[in-house]
Order: C-alpha cells, then sequence, then structure tokens
C-alpha cells in the first residue's frame, strides 16, 4: 500500500466513528432534485430519506456541506433499483447513504481491497444495523490486478477520491478496465477527485493528490467509457491547490495538525472534478 493509499484511508477513517443505530427511514424530507434528462427516474425522496438518515454518524453529516451527496449522487443518476458497486468505500462515508437507498430494491456492493482494516469495521457497521445494512455484500479484490465481479453485472460504479492513489501506484489502468468490464452496457461511471490546476501534468501534480480533469477523462474512455457529463457540484474556488502537504493539508485529515488549521478550515474541503461516463451500448 502507499503512502497516498494510506493518507487517503486516514482521511476518510473519521467515518469510522460512525454512529450505529439502526433506525427506520423518516418520511417528511423533501423531494425536490431534478435528475439529469440522461439519468432516468431517480427517486429523489428515498434519496433525501437515506441522506437525513439517523443511522448516519453526526461527523459523516457534518460534511455533507463539503460532499454534497444529493447533488452529486442525483448527478451520477442513481436509481434505487441498481447494483451498485462502490469502490474503496474505506470507513464508508457514502456506504451510509447508498446502501440503506439500495437496500430494497437494489444492491449495493463495496469493494474492499483485501486485507483492508476497513473491511471489519464496515462488517461491524453492517451488523449493528441490519435493517439499513442487511443485504449490502463487501466483494474483496486485488486493485493491482482488479476483478469487481461477473462481467456485466453492475448498473453503476462509484469512486470517491481515489483516483489519485491508483495513479500514484501505476495501477489506474487496470482500475478503469475493470469498471468497464463489470459494467452492464448502458452501465455509468461516477468519478470524484482532486482537480488540479488546468494545464497541469500528471508528473508535477501526483505527489500532491490533485490530478490534471483530462488525465481521469483519459483513462475512462480509453478503458471505452464515453464522457457523459461534467460538474461543478464539488467546485472550490477557495482551494488554489496549493498546499504544504497537498490535498491532506486541508480538512479532514489536517496533515500539519493544528499548524495554520483555522486557515485550512475555513478553506474547507479540496477542490474537485465531478464526471459522469457511460459504457456504449454496443461495448468494444
Amino acid at each position: 500500500m502507499t503512502k497516498f493509499t494510506k493518507r487517503f484511508l486516514i482521511a476518510n477513517g473519521i467515518a469510522l466513528a460512525a454512529s450505529f443505530g439502526a433506525q427506520a427511514f423518516q418520511n417528511d424530507q423533501p423531494a425536490n432534485a431534478t435528475p439529469p434528462a440522461s439519468a432516468g427516474q431517480v427517486s429523489a425522496a428515498q434519496l433525501d430519506q437515506a441522506i437525513a438518515g439517523s443511522w448516519r454518524s453526526p461527523q459523516n453529516k457534518a460534511r455533507d456541506v463539503y460532499r454534497h451527496p444529493r447533488e452529486m449522487l442525483t448527478f451520477f443518476g442513481i436509481r434505487p433499483d441498481m447494483t451498485v458497486i462502490e469502490i474503496w468505500p474505506s470507513g464508508g462515508w457514502f456506504t451510509e447513504i447508498l446502501a440503506p437507498f439500495l437496500h430494497d430494491n437494489g444492491h449495493y456492493i463495496g469493494a474492499v481491497e483485501a486485507g483492508s482494516k476497513s473491511t471489519d469495521a464496515l462488517r461491524k457497521k453492517f451488523s449493528f444495523a441490519p435493517a439499513q445494512y442487511g443485504k449490502a455484500t463487501l466483494l474483496e479484490f486485488n486493485h493491482k490486478a482488479p476483478v469487481l465481479g461477473a462481467p456485466g453485472s453492475a448498473d453503476m460504479v462509484l469512486t470517491f477520491r481515489n483516483v489519485h492513489n491508483w495513479a500514484a501506484d501505476g495501477s489506474a489502468e487496470a482500475m478503469f478496465k475493470a469498471f468497464y468490464a463489470v459494467l452492464k452496457p448502458g452501465g455509468v461511471l461516477g468519478v470524484e477527485d482532486h482537480r488540479a490546476d488546468a494545464g497541469k501534468k500528471l508528473d508535477e501534480v501526483v505527489n500532491s493528490g490533485y490530478l490534471p480533469t483530462d488525465y481521469v477523462i483519459k483513462l475512462a474512455t480509453d478503458a471505452g467509457f464515453k464522457l457523459d457529463g461534467q460538474s461543478e457540484i464539488n467546485a472550490n474556488p477557495k482551494d488554489d491547490h496549493q498546499h504544504p502537504k497537498g490535498v491532506w493539508t486541508l480538512p479532514p485529515t489536517f496533515e500539519l495538525g493544528d499548524k495554520d488549521k483555522a486557515k485550512y478550515q475555513a478553506i474547507g474541503e479540496s477542490d474537485r472534478m465531478t464526471l459522469r461516463f457511460v459504457k456504449p451500448a454496443t461495448s468494444k
């Protein structure tokens, strides 16, 4: 595991402080999301209920202002009847939303690194709240030689803030090929990651955790995907991308500790790209 992967897991490990109380969905949440025209019918009410769920940890809910789960998942076109694979869920920030949302009519699969410490934590999370996580499953895999399930078995693959790790250790191309293989024709790949300044080359920024958007798009299109949409949902104009410890200087990691913490807290979480890709109906 690279130092970049370790940093990622530390940053997302905040989610391990989750509250495991098993509660039923609330029925009084607003339903005012408008899905993209290409996304199909999104159940906005069910998504709102999952995001508002009392089983979510307070620490995770506090980050909604930075992570924009409703807007992002709506942009990706998620539906409650889908089979969705989340790559490297780590402490389970998005798992707390995705697994309950998919519980009744879909299937949540958390694709975890074989031997990862987060796997046991996720199993514990699932066991404490069977009403929300009882049908969720975990799939262990090796990201250097990834196989994410039977070919053409998933409707959607989601990866949040992971591509920079694979870019750093040379496994990114293999991962995107695995995404393509496991998705059905017409399936969606949703990607969120830290965004470098326009014009930057990969070798200039890879150690910072930020990535050039065109590099990520090329990874996907080289694997066979078609770019279907880009969103500024996770843009942060306060982030100038120039930090002593790269993206890990910012929350939630605060790699500098208390040094200039108020400054980085005021910036908030990183400036990020949000990309939607589709596997063509006639795949290569």
